[in-house]
């Protein structure tokens, strides 16, 4: 049988990976950025302005990144990253829509031996390994955002630009709905509800609980950054143990605001699987809080990272 023969490896071009620098990468700390003071990379900073940090006002506003190919591919990745991520984090924290949400505690030990306690901390746990993973797979590509809540603090950090801000929405929401409209599907009826997206408003009014997501959501932004998007950082643990930090965030923040409040059953913290999950049910009538929450947060991080950012002028 004849045999094909290839020439020797190290006579062939060897395909480079494909990393586009971009300062508002969940997991790498900054650290696929380029120097927006060097004209060598006045070209690229021309077609992607957030590949330096610290965008002005008309860089991060210039429209011509809506025409950018690869901004709509990214989206798109966020969109698949984000159908994954909100299906199985959904899936894992279902029950019937008839159980009680957060009920108290009646153990002798208190709430800590409880479903009220246990419950949450196993979906704590699950979103920390979840999202670890879901950022090794997808910091490459897009940042792995996969979340609004970061996509937002990020565009108002001043670390993307406004057509990606948009374009990622856009994606995120669409992954929310398709991964709500296959939990419909999978789970057989709309009469459930999942923890973090339900309020009992008769024990929780909703200004009280769109003040519980905006707190939680500010730690969670703040957090985030210190421990995935800190230049700063990079000298003392480097990017390899970031997503698994922004992970930790994640599960940590989700579980800590789950338990102590009858009737409310955690922090969205995510808007995407909020949306999903209320596509998946029924939309009830605090929807908004799910958004609103993360905006408020992302602005008043904003302005304290506009104040204090980590990188010099």
């Amino acid at each position: 049988m004849d045999r094909t023969t290839f020439p020797e490896s190290g006579n062939m071009p060897r395909p480079r990976p494909v990393v586009q620098p971009f300062a508002g990468r969940i997991g790498g700390n900054q650290g696929l950025v380029v120097d927006r003071t060097d004209p060598n990379n006045a070209d690229l900073l021309k077609k992607v302005p957030d590949a330096a940090p610290l965008m002005t006002f008309r860089e991060g506003f210039d429209l011509r990144g809506f025409w950018d190919i690869d901004l709509w591919k990214f989206g798109f990745i966020e969109c698949m990253g984000t159908m994954m991520m909100v299906f199985v984090t959904s899936w894992m924290a279902v029950r019937p829509a008839s159980a009680a949400t957060n009920v108290s505690a009646t153990s002798a030990s208190g709430v800590f031996s409880t479903s009220t306690f246990l419950g949450p901390l196993f979906g704590g746990i699950s979103n920390w390994l979840f999202l670890t993973l879901f950022i090794f797979s997808f910091s490459n590509v897009s940042g792995s955002h996969l979340n609004p809540t970061i996509t937002l603090a990020t565009f108002f950090a001043r670390l993307i630009s406004l057509p990606r801000m948009v374009i990622y929405l856009l994606g995120q929401t669409l992954g929310g709905t398709l991964a709500g409209l296959i939990l419909r599907s999978a789970y057989g009826s709309r009469d459930f509800t999942v923890g973090g997206c339900a309020v009992n408003t008769r024990l929780v009014p909703v200004d009280e609980a769109f003040l519980l997501e905006f707190i939680f959501c500010l730690v969670l932004i703040f957090l985030s950054f210190g421990v995935g998007l800190d230049p700063r950082q990079s000298s003392i643990y480097g990017a390899a143990l970031s997503p698994f930090l922004v992970g930790m965030t994640l599960g940590v923040v989700s579980w800590g605001s789950s338990f102590t409040r009858a009737g409310y059953a955690g922090a969205s913290l995510n808007p995407a699987r909020c949306f999903g999950v209320y596509v998946a049910t029924s939309f009830p009538g605090y929807h908004w809080i799910q958004w609103v929450g993360p905006l408020a947060a992302s602005i008043g991080h904003g302005i304290v990272y506009f104040v204090a950012p980590p990188w010099g002028h």
